[in-house]
């Protein structure tokens, strides 16, 4: 009898579906591509939600955003749903589980303390040896602040990576020499060459300690969820990474104006409110900036700010490699199901924005997808349309194990040819407190198009991918693709009918 496969769930945070060698952009991601060229690759894989908190309790539970309550950021999972998820679901299986790297399953920045290790008011009341459980993994090594737009607070404010970092007393010098920018600078204050070694930035952390756990592994299998908070803003990357890419050897923003016009009514209202002044205090203020603006996207800010961005991606895939050979050394790859993913994308100056927000554009939308292990065929190119809501399903699947019920499918049946896929859903519930308007924002991708729809206001958003892959035309309201719009729209109300109550809103993010 085949001994229980290990399964290691790596992901990053904000890495765009066309942000890996296949895809042709420019960024060097040898190790990522590896686990594609060894296995499967889904070119059309969505985020169930574009903000990290609600995007990762989908992966942890297997479920969309409105049936665990966390329609945006800011809103604590359940912890019961927490618990009934990935790590649980393993860890009742007889598995040795293990969360690492930035974890955002509960709000950061909150208006009172939550008890929970993540929120910065409560972390002081977990000890430095403190090592889980949370949300199901017994095994945790997590960061409290894992990017640079918060402040830096001395321990006992933090978790294990600012414990590392203060090791010798010296974490707020380290955390401010990461704000340095090296010369010559960038053209834009979103992004710049980090002046902190690479040694003491968060990816070699994380891989550092994804390699001790591979070595340490005792008889049990392992589960881990090895999350990488890069490259996410600020855009900010070390030597060697900062110098990897000349500026005109990246691919920019094929329309990196703003384009208001004949989009939906939510657009010009989130871009003008996103030009006010920030209004929710200065924890993601460091330094006295506005983290949230874009700023002035030229052409030698999007090279800068593009270049910085695919560095913190090579940086991440080196790790990557670190982790592949871990477990080859260990005689376990063969025996190893590696998913690699991303919370969500990153505008990156497509139709001139920056960041993320309620405009699901593909860079936003879609993310990198793969797999590789036991019986997964080597090479597959899938173009079915999937989500990163599949992942819990699909890691018991290959493990034989039974998953909590929720909506996502295994992929198995993709690669064998036993299923097929119409379309992949995401939802967002978006609050003006946070984004500036109130919506019900139900998005569809299938095969040739992407619909994105206000269900309060029956308006939205309609592209022909196949004819318009840059999504320059909305054919929300062409009569022509009248029957298109009604046929997604029936996609998006054929998911179950298991809504939850919206989880309360408890801080910020």
């Amino acid at each position: 009898m085949r001994k229980k496969p290990n399964i290691i769930l790596i992901s990053t945070d904000q890495q765009r579906g066309d942000c890996i060698g296949p895809e042709g952009r420019g960024v060097r991601t040898p190790h990522i591509d590896s686990i594609g060229a060894n296995g499967v690759r889904f070119s059309k894989c969505i985020t169930p939600h574009p903000m990290c908190q609600a995007a990762r309790a989908s992966i942890l539970t297997g479920k969309l955003p409105y049936s665990h309550g966390v329609r945006d950021n800011g809103r604590d999972l359940d912890e019961a749903l927490g618990q009934a998820g990935l790590g649980g679901t393993f860890g009742r299986a007889g598995y040795d589980t293990h969360f690492i790297g930035k974890a955002h399953l509960s709000s950061q920045q909150t208006f009172e303390p939550t008890g929970r290790p993540e929120c910065y008011k409560s972390a002081k009341d977990f000890s430095p040896d403190w090592s889980g459980a949370y949300m199901g993994f017994d095994n945790i090594n997590m960061m409290l602040r894992p990017h640079h737009h918060t402040q830096w607070y001395d321990p006992p404010e933090a978790l294990h990576y600012e414990y590392w970092l203060d090791q010798d007393g010296r974490g707020r010098d380290r955390w401010d020499r990461a704000k340095e920018r090296l010369a010559p600078d960038t053209a834009h204050f979103q992004a710049w060459r980090s002046g902190l070694d690479e040694k003491w930035h968060s990816s070699p952390w994380i891989g550092d300690r994804a390699v001790e756990m591979i070595e340490a592994k005792g008889e049990k299998p392992l589960m881990a969820w090895v999350s990488f908070p890069d490259p996410h803003p600020p855009f900010l990357s070390p030597q060697p990474w900062c110098d990897m890419y000349a500026p005109d050897e990246v691919t920019i923003a094929p329309h990196p104006r703003l384009d208001l016009e004949k989009r939906p009514w939510w657009h010009k209202a989130f871009v003008e409110d996103r030009a006010k002044p920030i209004k929710q205090g200065a924890e993601h203020n460091a330094g006295g900036i506005d983290w949230g603006q874009k700023g002035d996207l030229t052409e030698a800010a999007l090279r800068d700010i593009t270049r910085i961005y695919f560095g913190m991606i090579s940086s991440v895939d080196h790790q990557v490699g670190r982790i592949l050979d871990a477990l080859r050394q260990a005689g376990e790859l063969d025996n190893t199901y590696v998913i690699f993913i991303s919370d969500h994308g990153e505008w990156l100056g497509d139709h001139g924005l920056l960041l993320k927000g309620p405009m699901l554009y593909d860079g936003l939308l879609r993310v990198p997808c793969l797999i590789q292990g036991p019986e997964v065929p080597s090479g597959r190119v899938i173009d079915d349309p999937v989500g990163t809501v599949d992942v819990l399903a699909t890691a018991a699947d290959m493990a034989g194990i039974a998953a909590p019920e929720g909506h996502g499918q295994s992929w198995r049946g993709l690669w064998d040819g036993t299923d097929s896929r119409d379309f992949a859903l995401s939802e967002y519930e978006v609050d003006s407190l946070r984004s500036a308007v109130d919506m019900d924002l139900m998005t569809v991708r299938s095969a040739r198009y992407r619909m994105s729809t206000d269900l309060r206001t029956d308006t939205g958003e309609l592209y022909d991918l196949h004819e318009d892959p840059d999504e320059m035309v909305n054919r929300f309201d062409d009569p022509a693709y009248r029957h298109i719009r009604a046929e997604h729209l029936d996609m998006i109300r054929s998911r179950p009918d298991d809504m939850i109550p919206v989880a309360p809103r408890v801080g910020w993010h």
